[in-house]
């Protein structure tokens, strides 16, 4: 039985209180699938020499950020399966799903012996792992973003996705936490040989009890009144239906391309930066980090309501303009300055800019795309996107250090971010003519 066929309650107008229950569990679903996927990444400096205990310290990062860069490679994979599971059988199911994936794979990471002990079967193993944990995270930005963009209150549907980074960020901000938690208990001796597998322990525990909220959480109503139409039932979650969209999945991969290689050149991988070039000591950074991204969950909202008054074209442009300018200049000084403040100052100064994006990217691609095929739509294109750019940036500037050209990384970025502000200049407003709305303008005709 389809979840179009469950009892489940449909959001069937602006009933505030609801609209934020639903946006609070879908939300704290999303936090923690983050929360998975970056333990990864925070955590790597401790149990690279786990998996792979040759080479020099940039070596084993190089692994372990192949490792990462391979996860993005099932996203694109994750975002058409599920994808087209959530088009034709509902979003509630389809992000139960994700998160019992992502639990698995976290298991995986806690539990696997060492190179030491089976030997080559080590990095197998995590790569096994980050790849299930890939085709999770490919199918949650596809199901959250097109679910809390349906679920919104229309008028206020730039705040309310918004929370898709809010959480997004907030996972990160868990697995900052914990580490400096476990480096205040642990001896770095203790994080490197068993600490950092607590992390993912405590992931996949999460991801447990995720999966039984969700199973809690209402249908959206844009897609129970698609659901209803049996005359497009085959039409849900079609490839061949996404097909004939092809303007709006060009413009999902020219909306993400700077804008994730910014957010992960700016998240995750200066976090290494900040040690490997800066020089700065690695519990110094985790806290400039901390402190940073939670500046920057705080400003999602804000900016995602702004865009609701003056429109999401203008964040986009904000932070094309910004990013094109001022990334060369951000990292070169960051390269060249141990000071912790002026770190964090200049991550800050990062991040205020990549907002311009991170706010309203979800909604931005959900008002493009029909119910039936929305969550395809969104996810497919940007998985895609994301696994070329996204996934490879820390691997990239990790090379370019390697063999002597870091410096090379910077214009890298901000070529990237300049290829996206040419599709901000000339792609319309998207909230002037949403298919949300239109979605909801037919709902009310109906039920009239």
């Amino acid at each position: 039985m389809s979840s179009a066929d469950q009892p489940a309650r449909a959001v069937d107008g602006p009933d505030e209180r609801r609209v934020v229950g639903n946006v609070i569990r879908g939300s704290i679903g999303n936090l923690i699938e983050w929360y998975d996927w970056y333990a990864y990444a925070a955590f790597s400096v401790y149990f690279a020499a786990t998996f792979f205990p040759s080479g020099d310290q940039t070596a084993k990062l190089l692994n372990t950020a192949a490792v990462f860069a391979v996860g993005f490679l099932m996203r694109p994979i994750g975002g058409w399966l599920l994808g087209r599971f959530a088009d034709r059988f509902g979003r509630r199911v389809a992000l139960v799903a994700t998160v019992t994936m992502m639990a698995f794979g976290s298991l995986l990471i806690a539990v696997t012996p060492g190179y030491s002990t089976i030997g080559i079967a080590a990095p197998i193993v995590l790569v096994i792992a980050r790849l299930l944990q890939g085709l999770s995270v490919g199918g949650e930005y596809a199901t959250s973003a097109t679910y809390l963009s349906e679920v919104a209150t229309p008028g206020r549907r730039g705040y309310y996705s918004s929370f898709q980074y809010v959480t997004l960020t907030a996972g990160q901000l868990v697995a900052l936490g914990l580490q400096i938690v476990l480096q205040q208990v642990l001896t770095k001796q203790e994080l490197t040989s068993w600490g950092w597998r607590i992390a993912f322990a405590v992931g996949a525990l999460g991801a447990v009890v995720v999966m039984y909220l969700r199973r809690g959480m209402d249908e959206s109503a844009s897609f129970r009144a698609e659901a209803e139409r049996e005359d497009r039932a085959e039409s849900r979650g079609n490839l061949r239906v996404l097909l004939r969209y092809p303007r709006e999945c060009l413009l999902v991969a020219g909306l993400t391309l700077g804008g994730t290689v910014a957010f992960y050149t700016y998240t995750t991988y200066l976090q290494k930066f900040m040690q490997n070039t800066s020089g700065i000591e690695t519990s110094t950074v985790t806290w400039i980090n901390f402190v940073a991204l939670l500046v920057f969950v705080i400003l999602q909202p804000v900016a995602g309501s702004l865009s609701d008054r003056i429109g999401r074209r203008p964040l986009l442009l904000f932070f094309g303009i910004a990013g094109t300018l001022l990334s060369v200049p951000l990292l070169t000084i960051l390269a060249g300055t141990s000071n912790p403040i002026l770190a964090f100052l200049i991550m800050l100064a990062a991040l205020v800019i990549v907002t311009g994006y991170t706010s309203i990217n979800a909604v931005v691609k959900a008002e493009l795309f029909p119910t039936r095929i929305r969550a395809l739509g969104v996810g497919l294109p940007y998985a895609l996107t994301v696994a070329i750019f996204g996934g490879t940036a820390e691997y990239i500037a990790l090379w370019l250090k390697q063999i002597g050209h870091e410096s090379w990384f910077f214009y890298y970025v901000a070529g990237c971010v300049l290829v996206s502000l040419v599709v901000y200049v000339t792609m319309r407003e998207t909230s002037e003519a949403s298919t949300l709305d239109a979605d909801e303008v037919r709902m009310r005709n109906e039920r009239s």
